[in-house]
């Protein structure tokens, strides 16, 4: 089976891709595609979540997804957009029911991204955020789709590796895979090389410098990213 392009979730067809906002040029799959990396940003406190996504995104990282287990997560969305760099993308992870997209909506993320195939993939499609849902297996992927996924965030990818996501690959070429869970840096090839779409990356990537941590060493880290994932 096709996936063809993300639309209209529940009834088993795509439409078409959904444009970003914030004046950035292009559709989500699109600048995803380009960039190839997204950082997934998770910890206790806002102040240091926004410096670090804010470095990460004045080092290269076009991608930035602030997770909602974070604790002021949408004022943190919120703070990151208004002084991100032009071009890149500040959005919402761990998005899971009906009121979380309205939330991180209201906050201005410009995606979201989900753990698993639930509620939430509806209902951002519905209202029109470009979302990445989290899925495993064949069925969860087609799953995901259906809804509305634009992107679908296979994870954990460290559970199969590359030969996993190729395996994949091979009976759904259409569908847009983005390797998450456990990548390091070393990782990224052969991800790459299988197929994936690009590497979502938290803790091999952020470190500690979300919970006050080195904000050097998670520059350096970022650098080290964007080359590994540069076309």
């Amino acid at each position: 089976m096709s996936g063809g392009t993300p639309g209209a979730p529940g009834d088993g067809t795509y439409g078409a891709a959904r444009p970003l906002a914030g004046g950035v040029a292009g559709d989500f799959v699109s600048a995803l595609a380009e960039a190839r990396l997204m950082a997934i940003i998770r910890g206790a406190e806002r102040g240091p979540v926004v410096d670090a996504a804010l470095a990460l995104l004045e080092e290269g990282v076009r991608f930035v997804e602030i997770a909602l287990t974070t604790p002021g997560a949408c004022a943190a969305i919120e703070e990151v957009r208004g002084r991100a760099p032009e071009g890149t993308l500040v959005g919402a992870g761990t998005v899971v029911t009906a009121g979380d997209v309205a939330d991180v909506i209201a906050a201005g993320a410009q995606f979201a991204v989900t753990p698993a195939v639930v509620e939430s993939v509806e209902v951002a499609a519905r209202r029109g955020l470009p979302v990445a849902a989290g899925a495993l297996s064949a069925t969860e992927v087609l799953d995901a789709r259906r809804r509305g996924a634009d992107v679908v965030k296979l994870f954990p990818a460290s559970l199969g590796g590359p030969a996993y996501l190729r395996a994949l690959r091979d009976p759904l070429p259409d569908v847009p895979l983005m390797a998450v869970g456990g990548v390091g840096l070393d990782d990224v090839p052969g991800f790459l090389a299988a197929g994936a779409l690009g590497v979502g990356v938290g803790g091999p990537l952020v470190g500690d410098a979300a919970r006050g941590g080195d904000l050097a060493a998670l520059r350096e880290r970022a650098r080290a990213y964007v080359l590994a994932t540069a076309p």
